[in-house]
């Protein structure tokens, strides 16, 4: 049976009448949480620490900037919309001390709570509203009049409306009109997680690196690898996120079909399946959650050795070459960037 799809009909941003709602912080998501709820008529304010570069930017955008603990103190409900590994130490100095009795906690991704980096009080609500992209795109889809569909969960329900909070927030953001799922902070969790280390980011970067390592050394052209192995490997995303493996195999060659169907299967095979198994176990356990804290309070040594080394890859130097010869493509130049932690 599908699963239920919350819409429009099914929240009322009535339940924030008289109430304050605080982002603490103002990144990709905090940003369109915040102008996203603002512009849905709800009383907003931004909780930054002393000294962040985002302080001028919220203030541009029309919205009011406090300390990260005046926030708290402030706010009747608290989005924290920091990086996984930055929260429990400003849940702890800032946002712990200040949260009383009746608020409400709201995170975009359950890892913290999950893992138990954050330590519940347990006269709070806690819940989850994950809009399912970036925020770039939650910000300009709600602009467009549309909306990202998203995820909520409730993890601690004490004023037994945290459902209702949750579903009128994802309202505020424009998620409701695309529709909303309801699910657990340790299913998106662990989901999330799973998803991005085999698939998305971690098994999608190994494959393309893998692919064109093995034309080079069989003697082609850098070139000619890097536009069958990465270059062409958007098209075949684009196809299977507008319609699907099938309809993806209903636009391409006979010839292409063929190799995908027989060949496929040699390549992620039981053996894969036998790691990406090994990689949710290590997920579901806390064993990958571990690490991660281990190696952020390290000084990331190993991560930066690997991103390091990554960047060095021929496929990059390759690629940057190649994509200075298409003058249609949206040059991004994001070296460097490192993701707001306020």
């Amino acid at each position: 049976m599908p699963a239920k799809v919350y819409t429009d009909k099914d929240a009322d941003l009535g339940i924030f009448k008289n109430k304050t709602l605080a982002v603490i912080g103002y990144g990709s998501q905090g940003h369109a949480h915040a102008l996203n709820l603002k512009e849905s008529g709800c009383e907003v304010i931004i909780g930054l620490y002393a000294g962040s570069k985002s302080r001028d930017v919220a203030i541009q955008h029309g919205l009011k900037v406090y300390d990260t603990a005046e926030a708290v103190r402030r706010a009747d409900v608290i989005m924290i919309a920091l990086p996984d590994m930055v929260q429990a130490d400003v849940y702890k100095k800032d946002i712990a001390p200040n949260l009383t009795k009746g608020k409400c906690l709201l995170f975009s991704h359950g890892l913290a709570v999950h893992f138990d980096l954050i330590k519940l009080p347990k006269d709070v609500d806690c819940i989850m509203v994950a809009p399912k992209g970036p925020g770039h795109m939650v910000r300009r889809l709600y602009v467009e009049g549309k909306g990202m569909p998203a995820l909520i969960a409730v993890e601690q329900n004490k004023s037994k409306q945290a459902k209702k909070i949750a579903l009128a927030w994802a309202k505020g953001i424009g998620s409701t009109r695309a529709g909303v799922l309801q699910t657990t902070f340790k299913e998106e969790c662990e989901t999330d997680l799973f998803g991005e280390q085999a698939v998305l980011c971690g098994g999608a970067s190994a494959l393309v690196q893998a692919g064109f390592e093995t034309l080079v050394e069989a003697g082609y052209q850098p070139e000619m690898a890097y536009f069958e192995c990465l270059h062409e490997l958007k098209l075949i995303c684009d196809l299977m996120y507008e319609s699907g493996i099938a309809g993806m195999r209903f636009s391409i060659s006979e010839t292409a079909k063929y190799g995908d169907i027989t060949r496929g299967p040699r390549v992620v095979n039981k053996k894969t399946k036998v790691e990406m198994k090994k990689i949710l176990k290590e997920i579901q356990t806390g064993k990958f959650t571990k690490e991660w804290v281990k190696e952020h309070k390290g000084g990331l040594k190993k991560y930066n050795k690997l991103l390091k080394a990554g960047e060095k890859h021929q496929i990059e130097k390759t690629g940057a070459y190649l994509r200075g010869m298409m003058p249609w493509m949206t040059k991004k130049n994001i070296k460097g960037v490192q993701a707001s932690y306020a």
